[in-house]
């Protein structure tokens, strides 16, 4: 029997040292010794992540190595963030990166607030082609997941996801005019949600404080609803009043919910106007009777006190009738517009007046004009404006819609700080910007948009969880990932797990906030360090990589 000698040995080591050098990394990404926050809720863990292709392949202690290899020693490693309600429709046109929610943790885009980018008529699609404002695109699509499917040969860095707009559908067959549908329209548009949840579709998403959707009875939403139903569709409701009908409002989607067999959530719940405040223990026990009774009942926040949306919300819908050309053709005529007057400053129950929600003139601010010449207005108050004019508020709204040539984007100061926090500690509430994504440059500049774009996410983890205590951070991670994902019945979405897309965001819990204001909008938030998207580094060290790897993500009914 031969031995080996002692320096053979050392060569036999060396070599087998150097073949084990030369092996191929495991994993793409492999983050070392993060705090891991999986989606569930439950207590974080330290340990590993590892990345291939699109996907999560292990966790724990990891062994082997990764191409690309980050200490993460510290910090916060969660499931990317959902937003509920995303208004990126446009802006991801101009800009796919999407700064401003990226740079949160936002890795999906839900779309669909009553108005959905298709399917579009040919009056539908003229429409919208004459009320682009800053941002202009030619429409080269008519269905929804046409839309969808052109931004992402476009590129886009978060994933999209959209409801087929319930607004949209009744355009396309009723037009602008208050009235129900006939039995063949009313057919028409069931058929046409359905195709939409078969291409993909995540439901039917309505806003019905303005018009034409004010004009939807609660039956037509029904056949709606039941058309989307076999398809596993969600309802999905901008309310039709959050201010003097809240309650009743909130028993039409459950009303809807129960008789059309589906589950449904309440967009940006909240009590418009101080006088309205107190009813949100109401609703929030209402809400938790349904769900007691069986029925999926959840709600989406964005946690600030202002909601955003245009001066049409200050106006009664008959005057609207017909669409923009015939609203600002009615704004014209002196009898028309005492008449609208009047009864923007009259209480009523009839319709939704945020002007009036928001108490005073002065707790409205003009946020975005299309008109360059009335751009020196944007951020100031609608008092303000009037003031420099020297007429009333109420002409002043009337004039400008008249002039701009759209409904005006608007700020309306009409949320309780408490109600916030009563509202996020319901384990059935998720988070929603109801904004766009943007970033701080180019034709974003143009306007001054609600501070929701830049920070709806990143609040809800500093202000809210780490400083105020509202939600443990667990319990937070969990509100913009697990449950939104399981709200929608995503598969492979929302959730730390091995198998699941490679959604995975990471962040200084210690440092993360939100830093946009109503003065000073254009912000980012800041404590994100990391971003990855269906596997692929999009944020690192806090920069955009430029990288675009977003997808389509479908509705459980998809066909295609």
């Amino acid at each position: 029997m031969r031995f080996l000698s002692p320096r053979t040995v050392g060569r036999l080591a060396a070599v087998l040292a150097c073949s084990a050098c030369a092996e191929p990394p495991t994993y793409d990404v492999v983050l070392r010794r993060g705090t891991l926050y999986d989606g569930s809720g439950g207590a974080p863990v330290v340990g590993d992540v590892a990345l291939r292709g699109d996907s999560i392949v292990a966790m724990g202690v990891v062994a082997g190595t990764g191409t690309l290899e980050i200490d993460v020693t510290g910090l916060a490693v969660a499931p990317g963030f959902i937003n509920m309600l995303s208004w990126a429709t446009e802006s991801l046109i101009e800009d796919g990166r999407s700064q401003s929610d990226l740079r949160q943790g936002v890795t999906l885009e839900v779309m669909g607030e009553g108005d959905s980018m298709g399917p579009l008529s040919d009056t539908l699609r003229a429409d919208m082609l004459s009320q682009q404002g800053d941002i202009t695109f030619p429409i080269t699509w008519r269905t929804l997941r046409g839309y969808q499917d052109s931004l992402v040969a476009r590129g886009i860095s978060t994933n999209i996801a959209s409801f087929i707009g319930a607004t949209t559908v009744r355009i396309n067959h009723v037009g602008w005019d208050d009235r129900a549908p006939t039995a063949t329209e009313l057919e028409a548009m069931q058929a046409e949600v359905r195709t939409a949840m078969e291409e993909g579709a995540l439901g039917v998403g309505s806003s019905l404080i303005y018009a034409p959707a004010f004009y939807a009875k609660t039956p037509e939403l029904v056949a709606l609803m039941k058309a989307a139903a076999p398809y596993g569709g969600m309802y999905i409701s901008h309310l039709r009043s959050e201010g003097a009908r809240l309650e009743e409002a909130v028993e039409e989607l459950i009303t809807i919910a129960r008789e059309a067999g589906v589950r449904a959530e309440i967009y940006h719940l909240k009590a418009a106007g101080e006088r309205n405040w107190p009813k949100m223990n109401t609703v929030l026990a209402r809400i938790e009777a349904a769900r007691a009774e069986g029925l999926a009942i959840t709600a989406d926040i964005y946690p600030y006190t202002a909601g955003a949306t245009g001066l049409d919300a200050a106006m009664p819908p008959w005057v609207q009738e017909g669409g923009y050309a015939a609203w600002a053709k009615r704004l014209q005529d002196p009898a028309t517009r005492r008449k609208v007057a009047q009864e923007m400053r009259t209480p009523t129950d009839q319709w939704e007046s945020l002007l009036l929600a928001a108490g005073s003139p002065e707790r409205v601010v003009l946020s975005g004009f299309k008109a360059d010449s009335l751009k020196q207005y944007t951020g100031m108050t609608l008092a303000a404006v009037a003031k420099q004019r020297g007429t009333t508020p109420e002409e002043t709204a009337m004039d400008l819609v008249v002039k701009d040539g759209t409904r005006v984007g608007t700020i309306y100061f009409i949320i309780d700080e408490d109600n916030i926090a009563k509202e996020l500690q319901k384990p059935w509430v998720s988070i929603g910007s109801d904004a766009g994504s943007l970033a701080p440059e180019g034709k974003f500049l143009k306007s001054s948009p609600h501070p929701r774009a830049y920070g709806s996410f990143a609040r809800v983890l500093g202000k809210y969880t780490r400083d105020e205590k509202v939600l443990t951070l667990q319990e937070a991670v969990r509100r913009m990932s697990a449950l939104p994902a399981g709200n929608l019945r995503l598969a492979r979405r929302g959730m730390l797990k091995p198998g699941y897309f490679a959604d995975v965001v990471v962040f200084d819990p210690t440092t993360i906030r939100d830093n946009a204001t109503f003065e000073q909008p254009h912000q980012y938030a800041s404590g994100m360090r990391h971003v990855f998207v269906n596997g692929v580094p999009v944020l690192k060290d806090g920069e955009h990589t430029g990288a675009k790897p977003g997808r389509v993500v479908l509705g459980a009914g998809a066909k295609r």
